[in-house]
């Protein structure tokens, strides 16, 4: 997805550059488009709450927005760690509810379409701000490629990607290469199965034998993710699925507009269409 061109209501905003999701939900918060010099910033920051569709074929997210909406945007410097002021500083200036202080990967809701309809007081919100702690750990998926993983009894191979959900806007799985104990082999784990990550060490620790991820099937970027392999992948590990509860919540409606929502960020990327 590294690469797309977001398409606003009046015109093109500038591409796709990387993703900024939260370290406990490993929702994709945000979105970072450079905007290719018309505005006086490189990038501004876009919110899954303002896409209305993925165009894979044509490599494009159309988004709800204008192109004046995003010049007025606050400024976010996501070099520095974002704190939840500055996020609701953004989320008012779009009219957005806050995705935090809630049961769910989007607050009270599963899906960001659901928390989007939903409008809350503004002392709810207010109340949600004091209430949650100033920083909103958002990483980078460019920071944690390459980081080294580690299974219970070893080290196993490294972060090489992430496939995403585009109607929930979460990282289902992380795309694990094992090139240096498994040649040529590529696997994927679920965040749900991560113990903990070491941004100091640069090291992420998965609940899983190194004997589980050898056996594991292999991953090929090029194939779509089926429910099927989905199965296949949760029973090999030994995991309870993740879309048992979630499809309840399922949006009447598809954000994508295509069979199969998980996508790698590889698979159609500025660098390889077809790895």
């Amino acid at each position: 997805m590294k690469g797309f061109a977001i398409q606003a209501t009046d015109g093109e905003l500038g591409t796709v550059d990387q993703f900024y999701f939260d370290d406990e939900a490993w929702a994709i918060r945000y979105l970072t488009v450079e905007t290719g010099g018309w505005l006086d910033g490189p990038q501004v920051l876009i919110s899954p709450f303002s896409i209305l569709h993925t165009d894979w074929p044509a490599r494009r997210l159309n988004v709800a927005l204008a192109k004046k909406q995003a010049e007025n945007s606050p400024d976010i410097d996501t070099h520095q760690p974002v704190s939840r002021q500055h996020e609701a500083e953004y989320n008012r200036c779009y009219g957005y509810r806050y995705y935090w202080g809630g049961p769910y990967m989007w607050g009270s809701a599963f899906y960001p379409s659901g928390l989007a309809a939903l409008t809350p007081s503004t002392e709810a919100m207010t109340g949600s701000i004091r209430d949650e702690s100033p920083d909103s750990h958002l990483r980078s998926t460019e920071g944690i490629s390459g980081y080294h993983v580690e299974a219970t009894d070893g080290e196993i191979g490294h972060v090489d990607g992430f496939v995403l959900d585009d109607e929930a806007w979460a990282i289902r799985y992380i795309e694990m290469a094992t090139r240096n104990w498994l040649p040529g082999k590529k696997v994927l784990v679920s965040p749900a199965w991560i113990e903990r990550v070491s941004w100091p060490a640069s090291k992420v620790y998965i609940a899983l034998s190194r004997e589980a991820i050898e056996s594991a099937p292999e991953y090929l970027v090029s194939r779509p993710i089926t429910r099927d392999y989905e199965d296949r992948l949760h029973s090999d590990y030994g995991r309870p699925p993740y879309w048992v509860h979630q499809d309840e919540h399922k949006p009447s409606f598809s954000l994508s507009g295509i069979a199969s929502r998980l996508k790698s960020t590889k698979r159609i990327s500025s660098r390889s269409r077809n790895s």
